[in-house]
């Protein structure tokens, strides 16, 4: 019988985050009534990170060491969407910005069967904390840009936790052709495209100046990625099959 939920991990040079991040989600993982697997998705790093997730894999059965190439963010987590084999696959940030605790909220019986739930930081419910002010005009100026030209009437679409039913996963990605920060939007705009439901749900989120995106590095490539999403989408790159 496969595992109820699948957690998939991306890693890119975790190798002092990443021990800790474990430590809480095979916790989280032992302390639950159903059966669980957590895919760990190194992704050319230089640090010991790949080391660490196969150390967490020999140690617990329901860890998983998985390495991607090329580097990507959204390379990683399509490679542990697609290898996993829960019913449903939660993407989560390797630093847990969210308490791990919050997943089952996402999941049956607290969402009956939503085929989407993402994490949001502006809905009801959501609390910042220790996010700079500056952090956090700046996702919203990116954000608005989301909502004009690919996700009208989400508040947050960037936010690192989203989980997808098994059958949803396995119809998205493989369309997926984005490989940076802004897979996620690309995702959730060929499940609009298709009518799938997506759900925001609001949640306490806690600020980590170690992030690894770097806004006035990456918001040019985002912004490109919105132009691509929409030419992909013109060309019909999404649609389903006849």
């Amino acid at each position: 019988m496969p595992p109820l939920l699948s957690i998939i991990i991306p890693a890119y040079n975790e190798e002092k985050r990443l021990p800790q991040t474990l430590e809480q989600a095979c916790a989280f993982v032992d302390a639950q009534p159903y059966n669980a697997e957590i895919l760990v998705v190194e992704n050319g790093s230089w640090d010991g990170t790949a080391q660490v997730a196969a150390d967490f894999a020999a140690r617990y059965p329901f860890v998983r060491a998985l390495h991607s190439e090329p580097r990507g963010k959204g390379r990683a987590v399509q490679t542990g969407i697609l290898a996993a084999s829960g019913e449903y696959r939660f993407i989560c940030d390797a630093d847990f910005s969210m308490p791990i605790e919050e997943i089952n909220r996402f999941l049956p019986p607290a969402i009956p069967d939503a085929p989407i739930v993402i994490a949001s930081r502006e809905g009801p419910g959501a609390r910042r904390y220790n996010e700079p002010q500056y952090r956090h005009f700046i996702g919203r100026i990116f954000n608005g840009m989301v909502k004009i030209f690919a996700l009208p009437g989400l508040q947050d679409s960037q936010c690192g936790f989203k989980c997808f039913r098994a059958d949803v996963a396995e119809q998205l990605f493989p369309l997926q052709t984005i490989g940076g920060w802004t897979f996620d939007v690309e995702i959730l705009f060929i499940a609009r495209k298709r009518r799938i439901p997506v759900r925001e749900l609001g949640i306490p989120w806690y600020f980590n100046p170690d992030s690894k995106v770097r806004f006035w590095r990456d918001s040019w490539h985002m912004a490109l990625d919105l132009f691509k999403i929409r030419w992909n989408s013109l060309r019909g790159r999404y649609d389903p099959p006849l």
